[in-house]
C-alpha cells in the first residue's frame, strides 16, 4: 500500500517540517492552512477564486451540512465536491465541537450524542458509526471522528471521563471506517483527534491509545477553547513530541499568525480557522506589512494598495481608501475583497514557511517576520 503521507524534508533548527499529504482530489504540501467553509461555501469567497489564490484543501462540517442541505441532497449530487463544484481536497470535521457548544440542546452518553437542531428543534442523534456515515457520504477526503470538545476550565475528574469518552468513540469509529467502504470510488483518510485538556498525562495517555488505533493522521483537539496562550502551546509541544512522525500532525481551530509559525515551528503539519474570514467581516485586516483595521479615519484618503506585496487580486488592485468606503458603506463587496485578502495573507504565510524550511531558514526568518509584523501593525 503506498503510504498517504510523505515526510520531504525537517529544518536542521528545529522540528519544522515539509511534507506531502496524498488524498483522492490532489497533492497538498504541508504545512497547509485549510480556509473554512462550514456549509459547503468559505464565507464571501467564491470557489473560482479559490482556485485562483492557490487554496489546496478547504474545511467543511459535518454537523452543518448534515442538517443542511441533508444527505438526500448530497447523495443526489453525489458528494459535496460536485454540489459546490470545488475539485480540490475537503477535510470534515465530526460535528463534534458544534453539537457540544448546544449545551442546552443536547444529551451526552455512551452511545453518542443526541442533540436538538439549531434550525427547527428536531431531535438527532449522532454515534461515533452515523458520524463515518455521513461523512461518507459528504465524501470529504480526510475524516475527523467524533469526540467531545471540553470547556476550559475543567477540573481533572471531568476531563478524564471525557477523555475515556472520545477514545471509545475514537475506537469505534476505527473499527467502523475499516469495516465499510467509501462511496463515489474515493479512497478517504480517517483522522483521530487527541483530548485531554490541559493535563499532560492525560494527553499522553490519550495519544498513545489512539495511535494504536493505527489512523491515517492525528489531530490536536480541545485546544483555543479559552486557555491562556503559553498553556496551550505547551499542550502542542507536548503532542507533538509523541505523534508518529510518519502521519500528518493537524491542530484544530488554531489561529493567529503568531500560533500557526510557532506551531509549525514544533512540528504540526495542518491548520484551520475562521479568524481570516471572520475578522475581515469586521474589518480586521491581514497584510505582509501588518494588521489593519481599515475602518480608522485614517485610511480614508489613503491611495496604498491593499496589500502590494502579495502580487495578487484584490490585494493589489484596490486601495485602502476605496476598501474602507465599501465598510463604511456597508457595501458586501467589502466582505469579499476582505476576506480574499485574508484567506490570501495566510496562504502565504505558510507558503513562505514551506520555502524557509527547506533551505533550513525557517526559525530566523519567523522571528524576523513576527518582530516586523507586530511592528508594523497599525
Amino acid at each position: 500500500m503506498v503510504p498517504h503521507f510523505k515526510l520531504l524534508h525537517q529544518d536542521i533548527n528545529s522540528n519544522a517540517r515539509l511534507g506531502e499529504l496524498y488524498t483522492p482530489h490532489g497533492i497538498i504540501p504541508t504545512p497547509i492552512f485549510m480556509p473554512v467553509g462550514t456549509q459547503g461555501t468559505v464565507k464571501a469567497v467564491q470557489q473560482t477564486d479559490l482556485v485562483a489564490l492557490n487554496a489546496k484543501i478547504i474545511l467543511g462540517n459535518t454537523y452543518h451540512l448534515y442538517l443542511r442541505p441533508g444527505l438526500d441532497v448530497l447523495n443526489t449530487f453525489r458528494g459535496l465536491h460536485n454540489f459546490m463544484n470545488w475539485q480540490g481536497p475537503i477535510l470534515t470535521d465530526s460535528g463534534g465541537f458544534q453539537v457540544f457548544s448546544l449545551s442546552p440542546l443536547r444529551k451526552l452518553s455512551n452511545e453518542g450524542v443526541e442533540f436538538r437542531s439549531h434550525i427547527d428543534g428536531s431531535r438527532h442523534l449522532f454515534t461515533p458509526e452515523k458520524v463515518v456515515d455521513i461523512q461518507r457520504t459528504i465524501g470529504s477526503d480526510i475524516l475527523m471522528v467524533l469526540d467531545e470538545c471540553a470547556p476550559y476550565p475543567a477540573d481533572r475528574s471531568y476531563i478524564k471521563k471525557s477523555a475515556a469518552l472520545s477514545l471509545d468513540w475514537a475506537q469505534r469509529s476505527r473499527k467502523y471506517f475499516n469495516s465499510t467502504e467509501s462511496h463515489y470510488g474515493l479512497n478517504q483518510l480517517q483522522f483521530a483527534i487527541g483530548q485531554g485538556g490541559v493535563f499532560l498525562d492525560l494527553r499522553a495517555e490519550y495519544l498513545n491509545a489512539v495511535i494504536e488505533q493505527g489512523f491515517d493522521g492525528y489531530a490536536i483537539g480541545g485546544l483555543s477553547v479559552g486557555e491562556p496562550k503559553e498553556l496551550m502551546m505547551e499542550v502542542v509541544s507536548h503532542s507533538v513530541e509523541l505523534l508518529p512522525k510518519d502521519k500528518p500532525r493537524y491542530l484544530m481551530g488554531v489561529g493567529m499568525p503568531d500560533d500557526i509559525l510557532h506551531a509549525i515551528e514544533m512540528g504540526v503539519d495542518m491548520f484551520d480557522c475562521v479568524i481570516p474570514t471572520r475578522n475581515a467581516r469586521n474589518a480586521q485586516i491581514f497584510t505582509t506589512r501588518g494588521k489593519i483595521n481599515v475602518r480608522n479615519q485614517k485610511y480614508k484618503f489613503s491611495d496604498e494598495l491593499i496589500d502590494e506585496n502579495l502580487g495578487l487580486f484584490p490585494s493589489n488592485y484596490y486601495s485602502l481608501g476605496y476598501l474602507r468606503h465599501l465598510f463604511m458603506a456597508n457595501e458586501l463587496l467589502a466582505l469579499s475583497i476582505a476576506s480574499l485578502q485574508n484567506i490570501s495573507f495566510y496562504l502565504w504565510l505558510v507558503n513562505i514557511a514551506r520555502e524557509k524550511i527547506a533551505v533550513n531558514e525557517f526559525t530566523k526568518w519567523k522571528q524576523e517576520f513576527l518582530d516586523y509584523w507586530h511592528n508594523n501593525t497599525k
